[in-house]
């Protein structure tokens, strides 16, 4: 493979589809390649339902959505994968290798056509690929990326929002009972048994939060379908809790979360978001690794510890890590973050 790191593309795709998260998680990766190619316009393909967490960000120039429903024929899926394969990119960034991102690939000119190191029967659609660094995902995600030149410091996912969307949370806030800094958000669903920590476990950490700090209140959210998790956990914390009539896009989850003063939950989306709006994290680990902890003290992973922890299993019958994982063994963790962070507060206040 030659040497690209003096390449000056005008025109870029990034290529990241599937779960939010991981697209949350590709943006420090958006951000290193713009700037290092201020001039370059970056375009980015991703999945219609993952679109919105990119919306305002000012490294991206255009965002692809691929609509599932709306691509079911595949003679149409293969003229919109060949649309954006043909619109003039001189560097293709592909994530995954995912077969939408393939196609992509495959149809483009791109003389620069950079990823992963790939199996030997796709490595006739790359031109160069990089082996992937272990650690942080947002890290490993941006490693990719070494070939040109670029190296990932630290950089944090990024969430973007518009001065109606910050004025549009203080006053969501508000009409919740809430005060900004004040309250805590509880994700307490997943969709996999074996990442999902018990109701009854969230509400009792509620419980020990509120005896120390009787004055929080604890919002939790919740997505499509996921109503009744939140009212059982409503239902057995009781006092303090607050569960909003309606269900809040993923941007306005993000807005309000960067009101809060902690983010508790299991290891999905919002724990990401919750790093791209800079407010401090406690996530509660089942089968998933620590590969998704963002590197800071104000993000905290916690799990049970058992040897077979961080098995990645989707299916277990005891989830012995989740169901005897006590809130006590987290509480400590839990009033350091929200002291640490009351403290800041008050002393910019003051």
């Amino acid at each position: 493979m030659n040497d690209i790191t003096n390449i000056a593309p005008q025109r870029i795709l990034a290529c990241q589809l599937r779960q939010i998260g991981d697209v949350v998680l590709a943006t420090p990766s958006f951000r290193l390649l713009k700037e290092r190619y201020p001039e370059a316009k970056l375009d980015v393909l991703t999945e219609k339902k993952c679109a919105s967490v990119l919306e305002n960000n000012p490294h991206i120039n255009h965002v692809w959505t691929i609509d599932k429903k709306a691509l079911r024929n595949p003679l149409t899926a293969l003229r919109y994968y060949r649309k954006v394969g043909k619109s003039g990119y001189d560097l293709i960034v592909d994530f995954q290798q995912l077969p939408r991102c393939k196609w992509v690939v495959r149809f483009s000119d791109a003389p620069v056509r950079l990823t992963f190191t790939p199996p030997w029967y796709n490595r006739h659609l790359y031109s160069h690929w990089s082996t992937p660094l272990n650690g942080y995902a947002a890290k490993c995600k941006a490693s990719v990326l070494r070939p040109l030149g670029i190296e990932w410091n630290g950089e944090p996912p990024e969430v973007f929002f518009t001065d109606a969307e910050k004025q549009w949370a203080s006053e969501f806030v508000q009409s919740q009972g809430m005060q900004a800094h004040q309250f805590v958000t509880i994700d307490p669903s997943h969709r996999r048994i074996t990442r999902k920590w018990p109701e009854r476990h969230f509400a009792g950490l509620i419980k020990l939060i509120h005896a120390q700090y009787p004055k929080l209140k604890f919002f939790i959210l919740y997505g499509p379908g996921e109503l009744p998790v939140a009212e059982e956990v409503g239902r057995l914390a009781g006092e303090g809790v607050v569960i909003s009539q309606k269900m809040l896009s993923l941007r306005e989850m993000a807005a309000v979360q960067s009101q809060a003063t902690l983010h508790i939950g299991n290891c999905s989306a919002p724990r990401h978001l919750a790093v791209a709006v800079n407010t401090p994290s406690l996530v509660i680990h089942g089968a998933t690794g620590l590969g998704w902890k963002y590197p800071s003290d104000e993000h905290v992973s916690v799990d049970k510890g058992l040897p077979c922890h961080f098995c990645n299993k989707n299916q277990c019958k005891t989830r012995e890590c989740l169901e005897t994982f006590h809130p006590e063994e987290c509480i400590d963790e839990a009033l350091r973050l929200i002291g640490n962070r009351l403290d800041t507060h008050n002393e910019d206040e003051g």
